[in-house]
C-alpha cells in the first residue's frame, strides 16, 4: 500500500511540474501576442498617416507621380500583410518608399516649409520611435518564449501541446542600413 501512495505522490509531483511548465509557456506566448499587438497598433497609426502625407506632397509635387504611387503601393502591401515575416518585409519596403518621398521633398523648399508637412513628418518620427521600441519589446518576448520552449524539459511539454516556434520581427536588409553609421564629409 505504501508503494501505491509513493507512486501517486510521484505522479502528483510530475503533474504539478508539467502544469507549471505549461502555464509558463502559455504566459510567454500571451506576452508575445501582446507585444505583437503593440507593433500592430503603431503600424496602423503609421499607415493611416501616409495618405495625408502623400496628399500634402501631391499639392507641391504632383508631377512626381511615380514616387507617390510607390509610397501608396508600399502602404497597401503593408496593410495587407498577415504575419510578422510579411509585415516586416512590407514595412521595410514602406520605409524605403517614405525615405524616397522625404528625399523628394528636399527638392521643394515650399513643401519643406509647409506647416502641415512638418507636423506630419514630426508625427511620423514619433511613431517610428514608438515602433522601434515596440519591435524591441516584441523580439525580446519572442526570444524569451523560443528559448523557454526549446529548453529541457519544457521542450517535451511544448511538443505535446504544440507550442510552435515564433518569428522575430526582422527588418532584414533594412537592419544593415539602419545600423550603418552615416558618413560625414566637410
Amino acid at each position: 500500500m505504501t508503494f501505491v501512495y509513493i507512486l501517486l505522490g510521484a505522479l502528483a509531483i510530475v503533474a504539478v511540474f508539467l502544469i507549471g511548465i505549461y502555464n509558463s509557456l502559455v504566459a510567454k506566448k500571451q506576452k508575445c501576442n501582446q507585444a505583437f499587438a503593440d507593433i500592430d497598433v503603431q503600424l496602423k497609426q503609421r499607415q493611416n498617416l501616409i495618405p495625408n502625407l502623400v496628399e500634402t506632397v501631391k499639392g507641391y509635387a504632383s508631377h512626381e507621380r511615380e514616387t507617390l504611387d510607390e509610397v501608396i503601393q508600399a502602404r497597401n502591401s503593408a496593410v495587407s500583410a498577415e504575419n510578422p515575416g510579411e509585415m516586416a518585409q512590407a514595412e521595410g519596403a514602406l520605409t524605403g518608399a517614405l525615405g524616397r518621398l522625404f528625399a523628394l521633398a528636399e527638392s521643394y523648399p515650399d513643401l519643406k516649409a509647409n506647416e502641415n508637412f512638418k507636423e506630419l513628418q514630426d508625427e511620423l518620427s514619433v511613431i517610428e520611435d514608438k515602433l522601434a521600441a515596440a519591435r524591441r519589446f516584441y523580439n525580446a518576448a519572442i526570444q524569451d518564449y523560443n528559448t523557454s520552449r526549446e529548453q529541457f524539459p519544457n521542450s517535451i511539454v511544448a511538443g505535446m501541446f504544440t507550442f510552435p516556434e515564433r518569428e522575430f520581427f526582422d527588418l532584414g536588409g533594412e537592419r544593415t542600413e539602419l545600423s550603418t553609421v552615416p558618413e560625414v564629409k566637410f
